[in-house]
């Protein structure tokens, strides 16, 4: 760890930063929702808190898919893939991790379709298969947010304490204090609004890194003396493995086994993850669909143009003088650890860049971390303490427990995190396991959902036989390669491999075999539709509220119901036409002939590689930054009027009672009249 002055960024910036930041966001999630409740009838009841009424856009969805996607790992680890093995790092990096939220966008519209009424989607799997079934899946969706958190926590910890000396058991503590505030406050339609605000800080962050390194700086400052750089980096240290050792090919040997273990493990951090089947479950029906489709491709650009900027950067300035480590390349550890980023950013920038890589890893992990806290707290308050504690639970219970638990999993993950920095245990390492533990749950789980003949036995037993193999496939080919099982071996690509593989497939095996063997009768979703909403009634009589005015309440006309259906059923087919042609087109069409030619870049084809990857990042920022302005303009425009009223003595809060409303939708009738148009009062009493 860094002390003294050997640290760019004093502790005091850094506990600024951490805590700092972390309250801003709580007060701003505590007033915003203070104002959707005085003005947009959101009362935080239970369904409100897991799920945020089921109304959400698809410009919410997206940024939140890009947000909790962007973990730490996401902008370090890649930037470390990118410094030890050239162009193919990042591009794998980010090809192997956005298939995952396309293909899952399917499966997002086929929970709506089958269960619209879930709050997890363990209380799918409960409902189908029964409570054992529903305690195996629960057990691995719990390991999946204890490694993404400990990832975050860890990488983010690392990073902080190297820009600015702070102890990296202080940074594991204080990182989750200002998310558990704000998230208690808002619940997931807080991880949504505050999703938004991070990506854009974070993308903003990234082209200021891009620029600076292809366009203005003075050492770099275009795409061909970054490309010169590489040339001679490759000179100087050729990549084992790469093609004629350059870091400018696609074909890299190290490279690919990455992109082999990054793929599987992120299908067990999406698939297993209850925190994007909770953004699915939050989606209103019609915009799941294009809102996981546009934030898996939104999501692309930001590993793939961060890791080609900094990554790159890193191994252009490294035997320069501005370098952190010159005279020396970095440590292996510290790769590992994450701190390429963090070092490339400091050369390019000074104590700016490291405050731009303090605020970006920040707004990193604390997206993300806010919708572990959710999916972890709607396990707990759903599928244990209502399902087998208190089934009778009132809405006021729920909420409490919610809280509760958001408290107690923060401080046993900050406890976890940092005995794992003691344990020598980094950000890199828990990423390239993660697939070893998890992933043995993402086919069974998918098919809970896609396959009527999938049978109890298959897919109550398949999990633990995945884990089972891929534990010893992990640790077996680490024990064969290094004659020991140590940090160092059984992190290595091999057995890593190994496991990962071992976890993903082995059910592919499992299921059709016990499926045959042990029988069950045909499944016809029955069950599925039977799940209930909680009874959030004992809050709206305190409140003094009419539940069906608050957003997502209300109940469905037999028409309505139908045209959903039909719509969803219209999304199915578009969601399984558009994941083939996506998957193909990233996994496929577009790497492969490049790594099986072994063609190294050309300048002029470096440059263009660069100025897609900008543009690319500039779709992103429409799509997940504007867009959702854009979709939200009725409601803000409603709302600021609403406040300026109050404010000015002309009219009150919105109350939530059915005259009040007609008045509120009324009076804005009037006034949008005056600007030649009228909006239906209807449209002025709904929450968007």
């Amino acid at each position: 760890m860094p002390i003294g002055n050997s640290a760019p960024l004093s502790q005091a910036v850094g506990y600024g930063v951490v805590i700092g930041l972390g309250f801003l966001f709580a007060f701003g999630m505590m007033l915003t929702t203070y104002v959707l409740r005085r003005y947009n009838n959101e009362l935080q009841t239970s369904e409100a808190f897991s799920t945020a009424g089921r109304t959400v856009k698809s410009g919410l969805v997206a940024s939140a898919v890009v947000s909790s996607w962007t973990w730490a790992a996401t902008l370090l680890q890649s930037s470390a893939v990118a410094y030890k093995y050239g162009v193919s790092g990042p591009f794998w990096y980010a090809s192997g991790a956005t298939v995952q939220v396309i293909l899952f966008a399917t499966l997002a519209i086929e929970l709506k379709r089958k269960a619209p009424n879930a709050h997890t989607v363990f209380e799918v799997i409960r409902a189908r298969y029964g409570a054992a079934t529903h305690a195996v899946f629960i057990v691995f969706g719990l390991m999946t947010n204890i490694l993404v958190t400990a990832m975050l926590l860890t990488g983010g910890s690392a990073v902080v304490s190297d820009l600015t000396g702070m102890h990296t058991a202080a940074a594991c503590f204080l990182l989750p204090v200002g998310v558990v505030l704000y998230t208690m406050f808002g619940g997931i339609k807080a991880t949504f609004l505050t999703d938004w605000v991070h990506t854009v800080m974070i993308l903003i962050i990234i082209f200021v890194f891009a620029f600076t390194t292809y366009a203005t700086n003075s050492i770099l400052g275009s795409p061909a003396k970054v490309y010169d750089a590489l040339k001679a980096a490759s000179a100087a240290h050729p990549v084992e493995g790469n093609a004629q050792g350059s870091y400018l090919t696609m074909r890299s040997q190290e490279g690919a086994i990455f992109f082999v273990i990054n793929l599987v493990g992120n299908f067990g951090t999406v698939f297993t993850d209850n925190g994007y089947w909770n953004k699915a479950i939050a989606a209103s029906p019609v915009h799941a669909l294009p809102g996981y489709i546009m934030g898996g491709l939104s999501w692309f650009a930001i590993p793939w143009l961060c890791a080609t900027t900094m990554g790159l950067a890193a191994l252009a300035l490294e035997n320069n003088p501005v370098f952190p480590t010159y005279p020396l390349r970095m440590a292996e550890a510290d790769v590992t650890a994450g701190l390429v980023l963090p070092n490339a950013a400091v050369a390019l920038l000074g104590s700016g860049g490291a405050a731009a890589t303090l605020i970006l890893i920040f707004m990193a992990v604390t997206s993300a971390m806010s919708a572990e806290l959710i999916a972890v707290s709607s396990i707990w308050t759903y599928d244990i303490y209502q399902t087998y504690i208190n089934p009778t639970a009132s809405g006021k219970r729920l909420i409490y427990m919610s809280h509760a638990s958001c408290i107690v999993y923060a401080l046993v993950m900050a406890g976890f995190s940092t005995g794992l920095y003691y344990a020598g245990i980094s950000m890199g390492y828990l990423y390239l396991m993660m697939g070893v533990i998890i992933s043995g749950a993402v086919i069974p789980a998918s098919l809970t959902l896609l396959w009527d003949r999938q049978s109890w036995t298959a897919a109550t037993f398949s999990p633990p036989i995945a884990l089972g193999a891929s534990l010893i496939a992990w640790l077996v080919t680490a024990k064969t390669n290094c004659g020991s099982l140590n940090v160092s071996c059984t992190g290595s690509n091999y057995p890593m491999l190994a496991g990962n593989v071992a976890a993903l497939l082995t059910p592919a095996v499992t299921l059709p075999v016990l499926s045959f063997l042990f029988r069950s009768p045909k499944y016809d979703w029955e069950s599925m539709r039977a799940i209930r909403r909680s009874d959030d009634s004992d809050l709206a009589t305190a409140a003094h509220i009419d539940l069906e005015l608050v957003p997502g309440n209300s109940q469905q006309s037999d028409h309505e119901e139908r045209m959903e259906a039909q719509q969803l059923k219209r999304a199915a087919t578009i969601a399984r036409s558009l994941t083939v042609f996506l998957t193909l087109a990233l996994l496929i069409l577009w790497p492969m002939p490049m790594y099986g030619s072994g063609y190294i870049f050309s300048k002029k084809f470096f440059t263009g590689w660069i100025v897609v990857g900008i543009l690319w990042l500039f779709i992103s920022s429409f799509c997940v930054g504007l867009y959702p302005l854009w979709e939200g303009r009725t409601t803000m425009k409603r709302t600021v009027i609403a406040i300026y009223k109050d404010i000015s003595g002309r009219g009150g809060p919105v109350t939530h009672g059915r005259a009040t409303i007609a008045e509120t939708a009324d009076a804005e009738d009037k006034l949008d009249e005056k600007d030649g148009k009228r909006t239906p009062a209807k449209e002025g009493a709904e929450s968007e």
